[in-house]
């Protein structure tokens, strides 16, 4: 099997094979949990399951993983330098691979760490660049970018909910898709609402007013149509 180094050996600027679930999907990955994390991580500890864990060196996933973190986009020239860029940025990188079992085989932890924060996410790259997020922080969601998502941190509470939805209802915004997560009654609980539109700013504003919310993100900017490479299969 030929070994890759560079994302671009792998898909290009317009994402040529062998495998952009390996490549693209990863540089995806590591830009939702920049976005989630909300700013360049430190320090991240990342661990591979399944196909990634197995061929990642050959088809350049870590680099791919890795360049997304530091905020770059597929088809940067830099990606091909991710751990030297990694380095320059003072970004701490942990790779290691794990064999359990995983649902999807393009699976990828990541932990980020900056000062006494830390924030993990889960997520699989399921095809033609495109990604599923299945774990945000311990909670379970599912996220995979259909329509505009904004993931909302709060203080279980009775009519917490109905506050948030009042206000997308008052504008008009509407839902498309909702999961609540809680760890336990009365401890921090996770919304995440997909709309069918990109809720406006002063929008979200104005649920970011309601008190006992938590960090409010938005994923809105990472959704785009899927890139279908002929020779791209999932797992491979």
């Amino acid at each position: 099997m030929a070994v890759f180094r560079s994302v671009f050996d792998i898909i290009g600027p317009v994402m040529v094979g062998p495998s952009s679930s390996h490549t693209a999907g990863a540089v995806r990955i590591g830009l939702a949990a920049r976005s989630i994390f909300g700013e360049q991580p430190e320090e991240v500890d990342i661990t591979l399951f399944g196909s990634f864990g197995h061929t990642y060196r050959g088809h350049g996933t870590d680099l791919a993983l890795i360049g997304g973190l530091l905020g770059r986009s597929t088809d940067s020239e830099e990606i091909r330098h991710a751990h030297e860029l990694a380095e320059k940025e003072g970004l701490k990188v942990n790779i290691k691979v794990s064999d359990r079992n995983v649902d999807h085989p393009n699976t990828a932890h990541v932990l980020m760490y900056s000062g006494d924060r830390s924030m993990s996410m889960t997520a699989c790259s399921v095809g033609g660049g495109m990604i599923n997020i299945t774990q945000v922080d311990g909670f379970n969601v599912r996220v995979s970018f259909d329509n505009p998502t904004v993931l909302i941190f709060y203080r279980d509470r009775t009519g917490m909910i109905a506050r948030v939805t009042r206000i997308l209802a008052d504008h008009t915004i509407n839902v498309s898709s909702m999961q609540v997560s809680r760890k336990e009654l009365g401890s921090t609980a996770l919304m995440t609402i997909a709309t069918d539109g990109v809720i406006p700013a002063a929008v979200m504003d104005e649920i970011r007013s309601i008190k006992e919310l938590g960090p409010i993100i938005s994923l809105s900017e990472l959704m785009r149509e899927p890139d279908h490479a002929a020779n791209d299969v999932p797992g491979e």
